[in-house]
């Protein structure tokens, strides 16, 4: 697939900005499947994230493309395009939180202290991210608990569990500052 103009300025949706306080920054790291990632931006603007897609993409995105899908809601993303994994790396801020979601994680979703802005980085829906990579980050790697005999989660699926458990998390702490 080519990946020429993938990563121009957005074609639809906003760059992140100073403007903006997103309530946590979701990094997908070369997703696949489109739909997945329709999904994952429809959350991000129904909560108020910001959006980063890590290349090489599965898919190409366009205008006519979203128009297309139908993305209504594509306009109001927040989002951000990066060609590579290290390049996102770089353009992430000195002192972010960042935790990586992945199935074979030691440490619960549920075990974390979440903050406004963190960011929660996922990988693909065939290889997410791996073992090795989630070993070498063991302190900052999360899984979400299944107990039934499943190996792992839809990717937007998980980035909405993810999602909305920080989302709890944050509106609680809000509500019992003083």
């Amino acid at each position: 697939m080519s990946q020429q103009g993938l990563f121009k300025p957005p074609p639809l949706g906003r760059r992140p900005g100073p403007d903006f306080d997103p309530l946590c920054r979701v990094v997908l790291v070369e997703p696949m499947i489109p739909e997945n990632t329709g999904n994952v931006a429809r959350t991000c603007v129904g909560v108020e994230s910001e959006l980063h897609l890590v290349g090489p993409l599965g898919f190409e995105i366009t205008e006519s493309r979203v128009r297309r899908a139908g993305l209504d809601y594509w306009p109001n993303l927040v989002w951000q395009p990066h060609s590579t994994f290290a390049s996102w790396q770089a353009s992430v801020p000195p002192g972010a939180r960042i935790f990586f979601v992945e199935t074979h994680a030691r440490e619960s979703l549920y075990d974390v202290e979440f903050r406004r802005g963190d960011w929660l980085v996922f990988g693909n829906e065939t290889s997410g991210l791996s073992q090795e990579f989630i070993e070498a980050n063991r302190s900052r790697a999360l899984r979400i608990p299944m107990p039934g005999p499943v190996r792992s989660l839809n990717l937007s699926n998980a980035v909405a569990i993810s999602v909305f458990e920080l989302l709890r998390q944050v509106q609680a702490a809000a509500i019992s500052a003083p």
